[in-house]
């Protein structure tokens, strides 16, 4: 089956400083003081209207963001934020994208501000080795966050929870998918003890379905809609270490809203087509163990990481293999 991923025009990408005080003059550090590789690229942008950086007199007020408690008393200080967003088509990524996170990280650095990503719901590091936007695009730098939850009336003996055959009551979704126009990734039904092995897994998924997405867009810079397989075969390349056996993870669109475990949350995530036979827009692409499969999803998800004996499956020795630059 085909999976239908409509493209939009133009993609925003936003970032939030929240700040005590404004201890700079925002519209001339941006963009003559942008430094590294990303200063021609941050001119360039200013000038066409593709990046603004836009300045609040006021607190910010989160929605759906996980905060330390330090992170929180930190933003309690602050009276100001500024807001940094880029926009342009979906072939411009990931750059336009990389050139607004490193304005956002020069300008949070510079005034001691606190970096929010309210896509991820996660704040950004601006000190130490995080001081600067890394040159190379690595979707496993800080590009996306993980939503767990755990059904209310969870089917885990209390006493026992590592009792994964009985146990179905994990629900793990990406934040973050969104900003390169494609759907949000959902791993539910799993064993609560599972929940390393499951973020694992999507993480392994969403690398391979970013890095496929991205040179598509390239190749079709004008294009309005892409199709894939509900099918993605992933290689030992695609995985971590560079190694361990190749399987198969299906893929269903899946309205995240309606599952029956879990619980909905504040994600806002990309529709991608009706369900078949539903005639009604989806939220998320479900992964799970390609058809034929005869263990549970518990057991797939042990095969994925490598533990227990692997399930041989159908893979298309043509596959292309992922932008190196996106490897995890």
């Amino acid at each position: 089956m085909k999976i239908a991923l409509p493209l939009p025009g133009t993609l925003a990408s936003l970032f939030v400083i929240a700040m005590e005080d404004v201890l700079l003059d925002v519209e001339s550090y941006v963009p003559w003081r942008i430094g590294g590789p990303y200063k021609k690229a941050t001119i360039s942008a200013v000038s066409t209207g593709a990046l603004t950086v836009t300045r609040h007199a006021s607190p910010w007020k989160p929605t759906g963001i996980n905060l330390t408690d330090d992170e929180r008393r930190r933003l309690r200080r602050t009276k100001h934020h500024v807001v940094v967003s880029s926009t342009a088509p979906p072939h411009h990524l990931p750059g336009n994208a990389q050139v607004a996170r490193a304005v956002a990280r020069a300008l949070a650095r510079e005034s001691d501000g606190l970096l929010i990503d309210p896509l991820t719901g996660a704040t950004i590091l601006t000190r130490g080795r995080c001081v600067g936007e890394p040159p190379d695009f690595r979707l496993n730098d800080d590009w996306l966050a993980w939503d767990v939850q755990v059904h209310d009336a969870a089917t885990c003996p209390p006493w026992y929870p590592a009792d994964t055959s009985v146990c179905d009551c994990l629900r793990v979704t990406s934040r973050g998918l969104r900003r390169f126009a494609l759907p949000e990734i959902t791993l539910d039904g799993a064993a609560c003890a599972h929940n390393l092995c499951a973020t694992n897994l999507l993480r392994t998924v969403a690398n391979r379905l970013v890095a496929d997405h991205l040179a598509y867009l390239t190749t079709h810079p004008d294009a309005v809609e892409r199709q894939i397989d509900d099918v993605l075969h992933i290689q030992p390349s695609d995985q971590p270490d560079g190694t361990g056996a190749p399987f198969a993870v299906h893929l269903t669109p899946y309205d995240v809203g309606a599952g029956e475990l879990g619980r909905t949350g504040s994600i806002r995530r990309l529709k991608v087509g009706p369900a078949p036979g539903t005639g009604r827009d989806v939220t998320c692409l479900k992964v799970g163990p390609p058809s034929g499969f005869t263990g549970s999803l518990n057991d797939w998800l042990c095969v994925t990481q490598g533990v227990g004996q692997a399930v041989p499956t159908s893979i298309d020795p043509h596959t292309s293999e992922p932008a190196p630059a996106l490897a995890a």
